[in-house]
């Protein structure tokens, strides 16, 4: 049967990030994208202008007429919009699946627009503990692990270990910490697991004003692997591949952080027959 990806995040009305970049995302790695939007933004290339969030009691009747009806095999958490839907998507994926190995959940912490907008306040953010406990996967990038370890910064990669380790100790959750945010030419992501071992990925950094919504595809990728049945590191290496020919395939529009070319780079990731399934 094809995944089931239910991707529970807010709309961008420019179509580079959120939950089409979600649905784009899912359907290019073979998956059927079933949404519960959390939060309508009016956004385009250069900044987020409005955010209105959506009624927690209207995102769990989004997540229960997909999941009693057509079913779920993995689910991405992105941006929330509320520390109430936060509270309100919890308590539900915690009463619909009983241990996290029914449904695997990647949650992306989405905190900041690439344009530097605020997606997501100290309330908000403080919520998040819930969904972290209830995820198999948590991918921030450095400034997001360093708000959810409380701390004001992450100076090198033994600090970035170490809070990674703490919120795995504390969460039960494995963490994927994206390296986009570090300086330098070589780009690594570093997943730390349940058992503290720590596996990393790494490549040239493209050069792209093109990344809105890299952290959206990322996890909804990693998810639409998880739900197709792959190994988490593998179901990673997939999804960084797909993020990385997505960038490469940008169609350049819009003034700022540009959307990537997600059905554009689909054949260069096709090109790469080990990465299928």
């Amino acid at each position: 049967m094809i995944p089931r990806i239910l991707s529970i995040a807010g709309s961008d009305s420019g179509g580079g990030a959120g939950i089409q970049a979600d649905i784009k995302t899912i359907t290019m790695l073979g998956g059927h994208a079933l949404t519960a939007i959390t939060a309508i933004t009016a956004q385009n290339t250069l900044d987020v202008s409005a955010v209105m969030p959506v009624p927690p009691e209207m995102v769990v009747a989004q997540i229960d007429a997909v999941v009693s009806d057509i079913g779920v095999d993995a689910i991405k958490i992105g941006m929330i919009g509320s520390p109430d839907v936060a509270e309100a998507v919890a308590e539900r994926l915690a009463a619909l699946f009983q241990g996290r190995e029914i449904v695997p959940i990647v949650f992306d912490p989405v905190m900041i627009a690439s344009s530097g907008a605020v997606l997501a306040d100290p309330a908000t953010i403080a919520a998040f503990g819930r969904l972290m406990s209830l995820s198999v996967l948590v991918t921030p990038n450095l400034p997001e692990l360093a708000a959810l370890a409380g701390v004001s910064a992450l100076a090198d990669e033994g600090a970035q270990v170490a809070a990674a380790i703490g919120l795995v100790r504390d969460h039960q959750a494995a963490f994927l910490v994206k390296g986009g945010h570090a300086e330098g030419p070589k780009l690594v992501d570093r997943l730390v697991g349940w058992n503290g071992t720590v596996a990393e990925w790494s490549g040239e950094r493209i050069e792209s004003r093109n990344t809105h919504g890299t952290g959206c595809t990322l996890s909804s990728a990693i998810a639409t692997g998880l739900g197709a049945g792959l190994e988490p590191e593998a179901a990673i290496t997939r999804a960084r591949f797909y993020v990385r020919s997505a960038i490469e395939a940008a169609p350049g529009l819009g003034l700022g952080h540009g959307p990537m070319g997600h059905g554009l780079g689909r054949e260069h990731f096709r090109s790469k027959p080990s990465l299928r399934i």
